[in-house]
């Protein structure tokens, strides 16, 4: 890792860029496969499957039989059972009621929330099937009451799923699943092919290829999530420490992918020094070495003079997961602006966020927990408002609009109102029945 000291505000920008691509890098090469799938359908997502997976697929959809055979050890079921119960009940918890108010006499408005019909869930299934991602998404999908979840996934060498992958999906009620992949798998979704339905809402991370993919679909009228790709976690850390517990927590983020990046903040040295010698030792006995230590090359240990500037710095970077392991948490937890979860004190690994806690593990990245929230209940649904006005209302009301439109101009918008007021100034003239 490197090790940075005390370094000064004007330097902050610098130290603090993750290692990825900028979307220019990328970009040429996701439109030119989004305009092959939009014209080609099924033969350029089974094309791309075999250039980027390196295997044929005849079949796009797994099939019931498939789907139905995944088997997976009694053990992990209990796991995937218990996680799946915390993550039902943080997600609904979260449903909110009808809002209804009267604004003024006889005027009515209230909002409701309504679910997207269509969603999309890409769950990477690389170098690591993240079956724990179908939870994540899946479940408040269901919860929302959405009603058609197509799920992504990439098949292995051999053209299948992690049995896990399945066993978790057919759990959360997933029944349309696909094995396709990165880039492909976010262009089939938003045009739609003859195997794979369009929807209206792409969810989940991948890499740097898939965030920028699922930006440009956006371009084509289909909203996404966030931007969440490789993943980060910044630890605040202090002398109270166990330097150990940091620095499996730093690796257990490293080993999701050589683009990933984690980062200790302190104002401890000698606890700088006690992580960068655990980081080493848990990290030759890794069966995702490589990985994680390519991670790690690019990782950074800073130490800083104070807990206000380092707080400062924290909110500047706005990791995807912030973990506060000191004496002073409630001052990192109550003025945090920036980060996509909070994990605090030596017993709350970030781990346990993404599997089992009941908080949602799709987090934006890369920056974006300054302007975006993480996966929830919500994300799944859309606000609606609704209104109703009565003729004593729009007596009411009326008079303002008829003078805010003439002061912007718009007549039609003025005479929408005008008429109706006449028409009650002149009962005589009230279609009988209407009011």
């Amino acid at each position: 890792m490197i090790t940075i000291l005390n370094p000064s505000q004007e330097t902050w920008p610098t130290i603090l860029q993750r290692p990825t691509q900028t979307v220019k890098d990328i970009e040429a090469t996701v439109s030119e496969i989004f305009s092959e799938i939009e014209k080609k359908g099924d033969r350029a997502v089974a094309k791309y499957t075999q250039l980027f997976d390196g295997v044929t697929i005849d079949t796009l959809q797994v099939s019931e039989d498939e789907l139905n055979s995944a088997e997976i050890t009694s053990v992990l079921k209990d796991a995937i059972q218990l996680a799946k119960n915390n993550i039902s009940r943080f997600h609904g918890a979260q449903k909110t009621e009808r809002i209804e108010l009267e604004t003024m006499p006889g005027v009515a408005c209230w909002q409701e929330k309504r679910p997207i019909q269509k969603v999309g869930l890409y769950i990477p299934g690389g170098t690591a099937p993240l079956f724990s991602t179908i939870l994540m998404l899946a479940v408040p999908a269901q919860l929302a009451g959405c009603k058609e979840i197509v799920l992504c996934t990439p098949p292995d060498k051999n053209g299948k799923i992690s049995p896990a992958i399945l066993y978790t999906a057919k759990l959360c009620g997933i029944t349309k699943i696909f094995k396709v992949g990165g880039i492909q798998a976010i262009a089939a979704m938003t045009f739609g092919t003859e195997s794979m339905p369009q929807v209206y809402k792409i969810f989940g991370p991948g890499n740097q290829f898939v965030t920028v993919a699922k930006q440009l679909a956006t371009k084509y009228g289909v909203a996404i999530d966030m931007p969440a790709g490789p993943s980060e976690l910044l630890v605040f850390a202090d002398e109270t420490a166990h330097a150990a517990f940091v620095a499996s927590d730093l690796l257990s983020q490293a080993e999701h992918g050589a683009d990933s990046q984690v980062v200790l903040v302190t104002t401890s040295t000698h606890l700088l020094e006690q992580v960068a010698a655990e980081v080493e030792t848990q990290l030759q006995v890794l069966p995702r070495k490589e990985i994680a230590a390519k991670a790690i090359k690019h990782s950074k240990l800073i130490l800083m003079n104070t807990e206000e500037e380092a707080l400062q710095l924290i909110n500047q970077y706005a990791p995807e997961h912030f973990s506060v392991v000191c004496k002073n948490e409630a001052y990192f937890v109550d003025n945090i602006q920036n980060a996509g979860s909070v994990f605090i004190g030596k017993y709350t690994p970030e781990s346990a966020g993404d599997y089992a806690s009941g908080t949602n593990h799709t987090l934006p990245t890369n920056g974006y927990s300054k302007q975006y929230s993480g996966v929830n209940l919500d994300s799944f649904l859309k606000s609606m408002t609704f209104q109703k006005i009565s003729s004593t209302g729009i007596q009411n009301i009326g008079p303002a609009i008829e003078h805010m439109a003439n002061a912007e101009g718009l007549q039609a918008h003025k005479n929408a109102v005008t008429l109706r007021l006449d028409t009650l100034n002149n009962k005589s003239s009230f279609p009988a029945g209407r009011e």
